[in-house]
Parts: structure tokens; C-alpha cells; sequence
């Protein structure tokens, strides 16, 4: 049933069933199995005539609360949530593709995702092509009898490339063909990707829904049928979330609306200031008109989330000295923190890819990725430019 409420609402408000104890926070359901009252009740579990719980592998309460909120605001018809967010990625491949069958995948894709595609799918004898995502009609050149998948980031890690979902949607309909598309770096506040016709939407909870760093997580959600493919696989494959990352990830659903207009605003006007700053040779963020799809951020995106890139002027030498010289930005593997984080691509999140490969989907030498915490806005920019000057030195 479609709620009569606002997503910002159904992400406090939904939750789990109060149990006797009328307890106002939802417990965590900390269990590796449920039990029954008779052997009829097992059967029909086991026969998938109810909905109860057997195993948390399959199912548990804590991780059906996150679930829930993430398909009302995704605006999605079911969801299954997994243990991260490449587990998530996994699935979507697995339980729709086979052997023989053809993947078409953005070029600007996150570097986990590369390796899946063109070191294992090989193994497994599927196919794929790579599409450059500033030009979605390309896409159709490359459909075959065998596609079975259009799979696209927007934005894309790290580069920020955006692509109009409904050109790629129109393709994937009239070809019957699914559109998956990973929305990490938008997430649902900012962006739902159903609306513009992906038929599935992933997202590594890790980053902006968990938002301070503490768990890992990975969700999908889309049409009802598909999602029932990918909870098959992932029921007898185990990659299933734990009840604990569970509850925690839904209590941080609770201030994602909050947390991403701070980040947003905050991450806007960096990006802004930085265009002014000499030390550079370009600033990319979705929301700047300077951005090469800014017009397709503004008909998809509310606002342009809180990852900003930029290029450094002297390349990989100034790009690590820069890194060096942060006070308070954090060097570390992730993004979308309440504490702001800075990483280089070339050497770290996209090293296996070839330069060739990186220069493709415009990782430049001199890249630096920046994930804008909660922070002052004055203290991320100062400490950002006090690294720019020292690394010019």
C-alpha cells in the first residue's frame, strides 16, 4: 500500500511491529532463527504459503524494517537487503544472468564493479560492453539477442558523470531489457531512479545512508518480480545483511533528509569557491553550470549530493602531496561520513584499472575526490586550501 505520507515521515516513522514490552525504539531482533507453534505452521513457512520467518539468512525483522523504508523512499515496489553494497551489485548480475548472455555497463563504473565484470564474468561465460555514459544513445548500437542488462552509476564514482536515465530507460523498454542503475551517490532524497523507468536500483548503504562510518550494507529495490529473482539467489548463496548493521542503518534513515541537505549546501558552496582557486585546472559538481550535464542534474536530482571532484594542477606528484598535507580531512576508503574525506583514485579506489582504462572515464593523474562531512563549511574549505598552497610549495 502506497503511504499517505512524505519519505522524509515513512523514514522515522515506519517500523517494526511493537512487541508486548510497548517499547517506542524498535529492538534489535538478534536471532539466527525463528520458531513455530506446530509442524503445520513450519510447513507452510518452508512452502512459502506465509510470510513467517524461518532463518535470518532469509528473512529477519530488524533487516525487514530497512528494507521497508528503503522502497518507500525509493518510491519501489520491494527491496531485499544484503550484506554490502558489492554483494547488492552481485546479486543483480547473478540472478538474471546466464551463460551466453550480454551485459551493456557505463564505463564509469566503481572499480569493485570493473573487476566483476571483466575478470569473472568471462569465467562464467557472459559478455559485456562498455558505453561511454556522456553519450546514453550510444547504447543502442550495442544491444544483441543475448543483452540482458543496461547497468549505469549516476552520479558515477568518482568522476561525477550523470546520464539521463530516460533515454537509457527507453532503450532498455524497447528492447525488453532490464535497466539497473546504482544510485549510491544520490540516494533516494535526492534522487529516485524508478521514476525515470529503472526497472532496479542498488545502493551501498555503507556510504550516505549509514552516514557516519560504522557499517556495512547493500539494498536492492525495484519491480516486485525481479526483486523475487534476486532474493532467490541471495537466499541459498547467503550474502543477507546482519540484524545488527540492520538496525543501525535504519535508525540512520531517520536524518538522511537532514544530514543530505547539510552535506549538499555545504559540498555546493565549496565546490563554488574552488572554482576560483588558482591552484586548479577544473572543479565538478553536479549542481555547478559549469558541469557538462548540469542540465540533466537539475531535471533528475533535487540537489547535487556531497562529493565534490576536482583536478590538481601538476598531476599524481601534487595530487599525493596534497593528500599529505590535509589537518582535517580523513584519508580513508569510504565516503558519505559525517567526517569529510579526501582520496586520491588513481592510486587507491581505481588502481586496478589500467591508465589507459582510467583515462577513459576521466580519472586524471591529478584527481582528488572530496566526500563533504558536517563539519563547518569554513573549516573543510580552510583546510582545503591550506593543503592546495602547501602542495604548490
Amino acid at each position: 500500500m502506497k503511504s499517505s505520507y512524505h519519505p522524509e515521515t515513512d523514514a522515522v516513522r515506519l517500523q517494526t511491529h511493537r512487541t508486548e514490552q510497548m517499547e517506542h525504539s524498535t529492538p534489535m531482533f538478534l536471532t539466527s532463527s525463528f520458531c513455530f507453534d506446530n509442524a503445520e505452521e513450519m510447513r507452510a513457512a518452508f512452502a512459502d504459503e506465509t510470510d513467517d520467518n524461518i532463518y535470518s539468512r532469509f528473512s529477519n525483522p530488524s533487516v525487514d524494517e530497512f528494507t521497508r523504508k528503503m522502497i518507500a523512499l525509493e518510491g519501489a515496489e520491494s527491496g531485499f537487503s544484503t550484506a554490502s553494497g558489492m554483494s547488492a551489485i552481485f546479486a543483480c548480475f547473478m540472478a538474471f544472468m546466464q551463460t551466453g548472455d550480454h551485459l551493456i555497463s557505463s564505463r564509469s563504473i566503481f572499480g569493485s564493479t570493473h573487476t566483476i565484470i571483466t575478470k569473472f564474468f568471462p569465467k562464467w561465460g557472459f559478455s559485456h560492453d562498455y558505453f561511454d555514459i556522456n553519450d546514453p544513445a550510444s547504447v543502442e548500437a550495442l544491444v544483441k539477442p543475448t543483452t540482458r542488462m543496461i547497468y549505469v552509476e549516476t552520479p558515477s564514482n568518482p568522476g561525477l558523470e550523470i546520464v539521463d536515465m530516460s533515454i537509457l530507460s527507453a532503450i532498455a523498454k524497447k528492447h525488453n531489457i532490464l535497466l539497473c542503475v546504482d544510485n549510491c551517490f544520490a540516494t533516494p532524497v535526492i534522487q529516485r531512479p524508478v521514476e525515470f523507468g529503472a526497472d532496479l536500483v542498488v545502493h551501498s548503504a555503507t556510504k550516505w545512508i549509514d552516514g557516519q562510518g560504522r557499517v556495512l550494507g547493500g539494498v536492492v529495490v525495484g519491480r516486485k518480480d525481479l526483486v523475487k529473482d534476486v532474493y532467490t539467489f541471495c537466499r541459498s548463496t547467503g550474502p543477507s545483511m546482519s540484524p545488527f548493521n540492520a538496525w543501525v542503518l535504519s535508525k540512520s534513515l531517520e536524518t538522511l533528509h537532514v544530514r543530505m541537505d547539510k552535506h549538499s549546501a555545504s559540498a555546493l558552496e565549496i565546490a563554488q569557491r574552488l572554482e576560483r582557486n588558482p591552484h586548479l585546472e577544473w572543479v565538478k559538481y553536479p549542481f555547478l553550470p559549469s558541469h557538462p550535464q548540469y542540465e540533466i542534474a537539475k531535471k533528475q536530482m533535487s540537489k547535487g549530493g556531497g562529493v565534490v571532484c576536482f583536478e590538481i594542477k601538476g598531476g599524481l606528484d601534487k595530487g599525493r602531496r596534497f593528500l599529505n598535507n590535509l589537518k582535517l580531512l580523513s584519508l580513508t576508503a569510504n565516503l558519505g561520513d559525517s567526517r569529510s574525506i579526501a582520496s586520491h583514485p588513481s592510486s587507491t579506489t581505481h588502481a586496478k584499472l589500467s591508465e589507459t582504462e582510467r583515462l577513459q572515464v576521466g580519472i586524471t593523474p591529478g584527481l582528488i575526490r572530496v566526500s563533504i562531512g558536517l563539519e563547518h563549511v569554513d573549516d573543510i574549505m580552510n583546510d582545503i586550501e591550506q593543503a592546495l598552497e602547501k602542495s604548490m610549495a
